[in-house]
């Protein structure tokens, strides 16, 4: 209806305006070329108000329905508007860099269904249309056994026994929640993807589901096992999903501990927000280890742990090199099995302080009192901790070099 309010609208407006240029050329030759000229039109309608006010009138007739079919547009698609609106239908489509390549052809509850999104994380498979919160159609499938070498299903409408499960929605216009159904047989499915550097999984999809859904794809599909995201090869690190703040905790705890067997023990949450505040648990050389760690999103680089400050760990190649050395050299204790309370002071603390930056400590100032917290570094001559909130935040405490009497480790 909104369409076709738009096209009357529009029609009516480009009536007028040629019943408004052939009243320019039935006045004169050079009223005539004038008219199709903006600036002179409008001297025209000036010098000429009888002849001109009837193309004119057609002309504001066709602006209400234009008017109302762009007011119920906006309110029941304004997506639809906006791109009309912002002319990209007129530029060719360019395939955004890493977007999944997915084509399919057939119909989801009846309407072309075309997702540019598809992922299949923990044996769900989700292919999605649309940006929005709630996707304008999606289809889920649940129960997927994925494995090493990929995917390989064929479900028929005869089977009997577990099977996966289906669930299609979509956005019917003017609703604000979408509508579901599901589907737990009599379907046919055929699935055939394999494993493709970095994280994907392609092939084959086939799916006709009973009559009364009006549902039918089939075609090749294109979609990720994870949630991390790839930019010219390199993680992409503002990506808000827990795959990528886990891959960020993997690389800072190896460049800290100096050591490629780290195995993050405990799950990470949902990513909400610039800032986390976690107790991460991490099986590093075969040890358990447990430390707080901070981390914060920043427009350029994304993701990091704050007071990052370690090294890069040296390439795989130069430790084979210079394995055969290290067999005539005394034996060196690993960095993390390093007792740092030994010796330990506050003379090593100002001479080392990258050496034990995140470390827990407590610090004793000349009037008696006492600070207890992470040692985040030193700053202006002030030794700077931090403590975690009981809710989200961190609070940082500051004590100059000269007040400290006495400082020590504590355990983690």
């Amino acid at each position: 209806m909104d369409a076709l309010l738009i096209l009357g609208g529009l029609l009516m407006i480009l009536i007028g305006l040629v019943l408004l240029v052939m009243r320019g050329f039935a006045t004169s030759l050079l009223w005539g070329w004038a008219c199709l000229l903006p600036p002179l039109t409008l001297l025209f309608i000036a010098r000429h108000w009888s002849k001109a006010k009837h193309a004119l009138g057609c002309c504001a007739l066709g602006m209400i329905p234009l008017v109302v079919g762009l007011a119920v547009m906006a309110a029941q698609d304004p997506q639809r508007l906006e791109a009309i609106v912002s002319l990209r239908w007129l530029q060719p489509e360019q395939q955004a860099p890493g977007a999944l390549h997915i084509q399919l052809n057939g119909h989801l509850n009846g309407e072309p269904f075309a997702p540019r999104e598809g992922e299949l994380v923990d044996g769900v498979l989700s292919l999605r249309e649309g940006q929005d919160f709630f996707a304008r159609r999606e289809l889920i499938i649940r129960g997927l056994p994925l494995a090493e070498q990929g995917l390989r299903m064929d479900v028929l409408p005869d089977d009997q026994g577990p099977l996966p499960e289906i669930e299609l929605s979509w956005l019917s216009p003017g609703q604000d929640l979408p509508e579901a159904r599901q589907v737990k047989g009599g379907y046919t499915l055929h699935l055939g993807l394999r494993p493709e550097a970095p994280n994907l999984l392609v092939g084959d999809f086939h799916l006709v589901l009973p009559p009364q859904f009006e549902t039918t794809l089939s075609g090749s599909v294109e979609v990720f096992h994870n949630g991390l995201r790839y930019y010219n090869g390199q993680v992409d690190r503002s990506v808000d999903s827990g795959d990528t703040v886990a891959f960020v905790l993997g690389d800072y705890l190896q460049r800290r501990f100096q050591s490629r067997d780290v195995q993050l023990s405990s799950p990470v949450p949902s990513v909400s927000g610039t800032h986390l505040m976690l107790d991460v648990q991490a099986r590093i050389d075969g040890r358990e280890q447990r430390l707080p760690v901070s981390l914060s999103k920043h427009p350029q680089h994304g993701w990091r742990v704050d007071d990052d400050q370690f090294a890069a760990l040296p390439p795989m190649a130069d430790q084979a090199s210079a394995a055969p050395v290290a067999e005539h050299t005394a034996p060196v204790e690993p960095a993390s099995s390093v007792d740092l309370r030994r010796d330990f002071s506050m003379a090593r603390l100002l001479s080392e302080p990258r050496r034990f930056v995140n470390q827990p400590m407590r610090v004793y100032s000349e009037k008696g009192s006492a600070i207890q917290g992470q040692f985040a570094g030193l700053e202006q001559g002030q030794v700077i901790l931090r403590q975690r909130l009981n809710g989200s935040g961190e609070a940082r405490f500051a004590m100059p070099e000269a007040d400290i009497v006495h400082v020590e480790l504590i355990d983690q």
